[in-house]
C-alpha cells in the first residue's frame, strides 16, 4: 500500500470541510462552554483511555470541587483521589495536581502556552500538550490520539502500526503541514469529533463524512483495513481473595494501598492471592500472615467481582470475616471504620463493588 501524504490531497479544501462540519455537528461538551485551558487541561486528562459519557458526570463534579488551579493545588490526596474515584488510572489526577502546582508556584497561576513549557509539566504528553495548545490557545500544533490516527490513516492512506509508539511522529509530521493555521482549534476537535462520531472503528459512516471527496482509503475501498493495528497481549487472570473484616462494634477493617505501583494510594479491603477458592484454613491462614490477624472466615464466598487491568484481571471471591484486632505486618496502614465512614475513603473500582453489594446489599 502506498503511503499517501499531504502532498496529494486538496489541503485548503480538507481544512475547509472539517472546520465547517465541526462547527454544525460537535457535541454539546461542559469543557467546550469556553477555552479555558485549565477546563481544557482537566478535561483531555479525564478523557485518556475513557470514554466521553463516562467522563462527563465526573468532569462537572471535579471542576465544581476545583474549579480554579490554585483550587487543585491546594487540595489534599485524599482529596483529589475521591474525586477520581471510579475514573481508574490514579496517576493520571496526581500527575494533574503535580504539574498544577508548578504551573502555580513558577508560572504565576498561568498555563504555558508554549510545546516546551507545557511539556515539561508532569504528565503532560505530546497529545495533552498538542490539545491545550491548539484548543485554548488556538496555535497550529498537532493533538495526535487514537481518532486523529484513525481518520488520517484512512484519509492519507498510512498503514503503520497506530499500536507502535513511534507511529504517532509520522501524524504530527502530517500535521504540522495539514493543520488549518486559522482555526487550528475547531480543527483539531473536528479531526477527534469525527473519529468518534463518523470515522469510527468498525463500519465507519463514509456516506456522511465531510472530507469523504478526500479520503484515499474512500476511493480505494480500504476502509474497513485501515487503520493497522497490532493486538495487544491477553491479560493474565489472577485469583484473589478480598475480605470483609468487622469487629463486634460493626465496625470494616481497611487498608490504605502502597504510594506506589496499581492503585496507589487508594485504600481496600484486605486482600491477598488465591490458589484454592474456599479452603477456610488457606485464607484464615492468609489474613494471619499478611495483615496479622486472628479472625473466623465463612468460608463460603458472598461475592465474585471480575475487574480487568490492561495487563492483568482480577478474580476476586469477597468473604466475611469477625476479628477483634488487626496488627498489621506490612508498611501500609490499616483503619477500623464505621459504615459511614466508608464514603470519605476512594476505593477502586472492585471494592467498591463490594461496598454496594455485599455491605449495602444494593
Amino acid at each position: 500500500m502506498e503511503l499517501r501524504c499531504t502532498e496529494q490531497i486538496n489541503i485548503q479544501a480538507f481544512r475547509s470541510q472539517l472546520v465547517s462540519w465541526f462547527y454544525h455537528n460537535q457535541r454539546d461538551l461542559p469543557w467546550r462552554e469556553n477555552r479555558d485551558p485549565y477546563r481544557v487541561w482537566v478535561s483531555e486528562i479525564m478523557l485518556q483511555q475513557t470514554r466521553v459519557d463516562t467522563v462527563i458526570p465526573f468532569y462537572l463534579n471535579f471542576m465544581r470541587q476545583f474549579p480554579t488551579l490554585t483550587a487543585l493545588a491546594d487540595a489534599t490526596e485524599d482529596e483529589i483521589l475521591k474525586a477520581w474515584e471510579g475514573l481508574g488510572y490514579y496517576s493520571r489526577v496526581r500527575n494533574l495536581q503535580t504539574a498544577v502546582r508548578e504551573v502555580v508556584s513558577e508560572y504565576g497561576g498561568v498555563i504555558p502556552n508554549t510545546r516546551e513549557e507545557i511539556s515539561s509539566l508532569k504528565g503532560v504528553g505530546p497529545y495533552t500538550a498538542g490539545a491545550i495548545l491548539s484548543i485554548a490557545y488556538n496555535k497550529a500544533e498537532p493533538a495526535v490520539d487514537g481518532n486523529v490516527m484513525r481518520v488520517l490513516s484512512r484519509v492519507l492512506l498510512i498503514d503503520e502500526d497506530i499500536a507502535k509508539a513511534k507511529t504517532r511522529k509520522t501524524f504530527e509530521n502530517e500535521l504540522y503541514e495539514l493543520i488549518d493555521p486559522e482555526d487550528p482549534s475547531a480543527f483539531n476537535q473536528g479531526l477527534m469529533e469525527l473519529g468518534a462520531l463518523v470515522c469510527t472503528p468498525t463500519s465507519p459512516g463514509c456516506l456522511l463524512c465531510p472530507v469523504q471527496s478526500e479520503c484515499g482509503a474512500y476511493k480505494q475501498g480500504l476502509q474497513n483495513e485501515l487503520p493497522v493495528k497490532s493486538k495487544k497481549k491477553k491479560a493474565i487472570p489472577k485469583q484473589m481473595a478480598a475480605f470483609i473484616v468487622k469487629n463486634k462494634k460493626g465496625q470494616f477493617l481497611i487498608e490504605k494501598r502502597s504510594e506506589k505501583g496499581l492503585l496507589a494510594g487508594l485504600w481496600q479491603f484486605p486482600n491477598f492471592e488465591i490458589f484454592q477458592a474456599d479452603s477456610k484454613q488457606e485464607l484464615e491462614q492468609g489474613l494471619k500472615a499478611e495483615y496479622g490477624i486472628n479472625a473466623y472466615t465463612y468460608s463460603d464466598s458472598v461475592q465474585k467481582i471480575e475487574h480487568v487491568f490492561s495487563h492483568i484481571i482480577w478474580n476476586i471471591n469477597v468473604y466475611e470475616a469477625e476479628a477483634e484486632e488487626a496488627i498489621t505486618t506490612k508498611e501500609t496502614p490499616l483503619r477500623w471504620v464505621t459504615e459511614a465512614e466508608l464514603e470519605t475513603f476512594a476505593f477502586p473500582v472492585s471494592h467498591q463493588k463490594i461496598i454496594t453489594h455485599s455491605i449495602r446489599g444494593e
